[in-house]
């Protein structure tokens, strides 16, 4: 425990000397040398300071002038209307709205003339101002993205261990402690004020780590793949069809994305307790789709309503050897109906996973990446799967009763296998998050369940005698439990502890292979 302390402190102590930095950093010491160099201000003169008050020529000509031109309307003339004193700068920004409305242009007056000489001062340097100002702003524009452009971004550290699991190690994922970290930028733009373009541009190096492989469930919920290269993970524009319906389309986007509501409302650290069970009906791969959900209204926000979703993907539907609806490219049709409010709500859903079918060769997403078993082989075929998902959380953010998400899922391979395949397949999961927790912001998290494993396969026996073949291995189960420490509002740390019993990868293998694991990990987060 000793290492996995100092893991949670040097980041912390990293996020307290950070504001120390920013303060040194403020100080330009070349203005502060530039500042004391300069030579003693001259005096100023002490009408520079006076007021123009009822009596004053001056003020009796500003009126004159105001009422003659009309050319301004604002709070300096409805001053000169009640009878109150106005500064110097007050007058001169009266006279030079004047003279910008055309006065110059016009006959003008021995009043005009008088004013100008009197606050030609005070006029010079306000103009100075706002035409420096007004500069200022363009070339801040120029360089700024459009007023309907946001953009947001996050940075996750990643340091920790994963020990166990045969597999693993023999792979070299695991074992050793790793320092690894995820870049992810977000651009929203809108154009209607009733449609979103949404970018994620990603970047890591997490390549080649546990943190990133499915297969015994370490893979993090925060992961991303490549090695130190920005890239456009997702982008897809969303809109408003009609009141109720709303359409997604992309070229990189996964159908969890086009779904009216989320099905879960438990944060993981863990991909695989994401969605309420990340397995066959919500995983998915990013790839061209399309969807379109429509959702009750009503006016009352905190009223319970229906919402329905539907949306396709394919994961070669950007190349013309695959293509959208097609034989040729693996692809999901996923559908959700759902009933609830914000702080309730059940569903269930179904997808059908197709394999891709091209020049006679199948080719099928690798489920057994998102499943665990040792008597069974990998899924092979098109499937069919379920997801029945709740979610409860109470009326007032509470350290005492937590945020309560539930999720079961069952499903089938539809193609006949060969002996010892896979043929069904079922998992659950309970997430339980509990709010401000020892101080506001903080939060935490603990999951457990079933990932999913084989129920059935094809044949009754196996042809090899490396295991029983009544999957008397056990049942797989895995866990997590997570603190997040809000330092500040951008920063947060989050040390976790992780495993599983059980747990294979869905390939056949001899008894004596560890099945077990057991991580720890501290992740800082920062966002901007």
């Amino acid at each position: 425990m000793k290492l996995f302390q100092q893991l949670l402190l040097a980041p912390a102590a990293l996020g307290l000397l950070a504001p120390v930095a920013a303060n040194a950093a403020e100080v330009n010491i070349n203005d502060v040398a530039s500042y004391a160099s300069q030579p003693a201000v001259s005096a100023i003169r002490t009408t520079q300071f006076s007021d123009v008050v009822p009596g004053d020529w001056a003020y009796t000509a500003l009126q004159n002038l105001s009422e003659s031109y009309g050319c301004v309307d604002n709070a300096y003339t409805q001053n000169l209307k009640s009878g109150q004193a106005l500064t110097r700068y007050e007058a001169a920004a009266l006279v030079n709205a004047c003279l910008d409305g055309g006065v110059a242009s016009a006959d003008v007056n021995s009043d005009a003339i008088r004013l100008s000489n009197e606050f030609g001062t005070e006029m010079a340097i306000l103009k100075g101002r706002v035409d420096g100002l007004e500069y200022k702003v363009k070339e801040l524009s120029a360089g700024q993205f459009s007023s309907s452009t946001k953009m947001d971004g996050k940075v996750t550290f990643n340091t920790g261990y994963v020990d166990g699991a045969h597999a693993l190690d023999t792979s070299s994922k695991a074992g050793a402690l790793t320092t690894s970290y995820v870049l992810q930028y977000n651009v929203n733009s809108s154009f209607t004020g009733k449609d979103r373009l949404y970018t994620r541009i990603k970047g890591a190096n997490m390549d080649d780590t546990a943190w990133e492989s499915t297969t015994y469930g370490t893979h993090l919920s925060a992961a991303g793949d490549g090695s130190n290269a920005l890239k456009v993970d997702k982008i897809w524009y969303e809109f408003e069809v009609m009141d109720g319906f709303k359409a997604w389309v992309g070229p990189r986007i996964e159908n969890y994305y086009m779904l009216a509501s989320s099905p879960s409302i438990y944060k993981p650290v863990m991909k695989q307790f994401a969605l309420g069970g990340n397995a066959a009906t919500y995983g998915s791969s990013t790839g061209p789709g399309l969807g379109l959900a429509w959702t009750q209204q009503k006016d009352d926000r905190s009223a319970a309503r229906f919402a329905v979703s539907t949306n396709y993907s394919a994961v070669s539907g950007h190349h013309e050897d695959g293509g959208m609806f097609t034989d040729e490219t693996q692809s999901k049709w996923l559908s959700k109906i759902e009933y609830g409010s914000p702080k309730w709500q059940v569903s269930l859903a179904m997808a059908q996973n197709e394999c891709e079918n091209r020049a006679g060769t199948q080719t099928c997403k690798n489920w057994a990446s998102y499943y665990s078993t040792e008597d069974g082989g990998s899924q092979t075929g098109d499937t069919t799967a379920y997801a029945l998902r709740g979610y409860w959380r109470p009326d007032n953010d509470s350290a005492i009763v937590p945020d309560v998400s539930v999720g079961y899922e069952f499903g089938t391979v539809d193609d006949d296998g060969t002996e010892d395949e896979t043929e069904a397949f079922d998992s659950w999961m309970i997430g339980l998050m509990w709010s401000d927790v020892l101080g506001d912001g903080n939060r935490l998290g603990a999951a457990f369940g079933q990932p999913q494993k084989a129920t059935s396969k094809v044949g009754e026996s196996r042809a090899t005698g490396n295991a029983s073949s009544d999957d008397d291995a056990g049942t797989p189960f895995a866990w997590e439990i997570y603190y997040d420490y809000q330092i500040t509002d951008g920063i947060t740390i989050t040390p976790s502890i992780f495993g599983a019993s059980d747990r294979y990868d869905g390939s056949k293998g001899s008894d004596s292979q560890e099945d077990d694991h057991f991580g720890a990990l501290v992740q800082t987060t920062f966002k901007f």
